[in-house]
């Protein structure tokens, strides 16, 4: 990967917008013309995750071990100065997710690979997960990102955060509803929840 050679690169667990064929990949395509990433493959990982949707169907990985499906998704070599722009796109300094360890394998092998992902934060997941009915999915396909809304086409005047606080103070049944952080109509923020506002 690129010239440096020496240089020691991060493994990452890539489930949702990143990966091949979705909106968030042309990152890593950069990256990868860049020599700042390398595609490794298609992996599982070796825990049941919860894979959820949140707000404008913007996919997060929950850290409870144990619960949810074995999540597919692709596994990626990133040098230090990508791995800095994936921080960035993901928002690990703002607290919508934070980098931590997961163990994967690849497709129909029994070896396993310590890598890292971005989950949804803690300050939040819990309540994300409950939100979701503590369903998840094995896989984000093309399926569940149906209806998905870019960055820039979303209210620009609610930050991420408070998007999350309004999606999980919504109940499930409220998609239509101008609140929900379905709707492409300009809400006011609600009250988050305390551990979502002091991150």
């Amino acid at each position: 990967m690129g010239a440096e050679g020496a240089e020691k690169s991060t493994i990452i667990f890539t489930y949702g917008t990143l990966k091949r064929g979705f909106s968030n990949h042309v990152l890593l395509q950069d990256m990868i013309s860049n020599g700042d990433a390398s595609f490794l493959g298609v992996y599982q990982t070796v825990d049941k995750l919860p894979l959820v949707c949140g707000p404008y169907r913007v996919p997060f990985l929950l850290n409870f071990p144990g619960s949810g499906e074995r999540v597919w998704g692709e596994l990626y070599a990133v040098s230090a100065r990508g791995l800095i722009r994936m921080d960035e796109l993901e928002g690990i300094t703002k607290a919508h997710y934070e980098r931590l360890p997961i163990k994967v394998r690849p497709e129909a092998q029994p070896d396993e690979v310590v890598a890292e992902a971005y989950y949804a934060h803690r300050n939040y997941a819990e309540a994300m997960w409950k939100r979701n009915g503590e369903k998840g999915y094995s896989v984000y396909s093309e399926k569940e990102a149906k209806g998905y809304v870019k960055r820039k086409e979303r209210p620009q005047h609610l930050t991420f955060l408070e998007q999350i606080g309004i999606f999980i103070s919504s109940s499930s049944d409220q998609k239509d509803k101008p609140d929900s952080c379905y709707s492409k109509k300009k809400v006011h923020a609600a009250p988050l929840p305390i551990d979502v506002v002091n991150h």
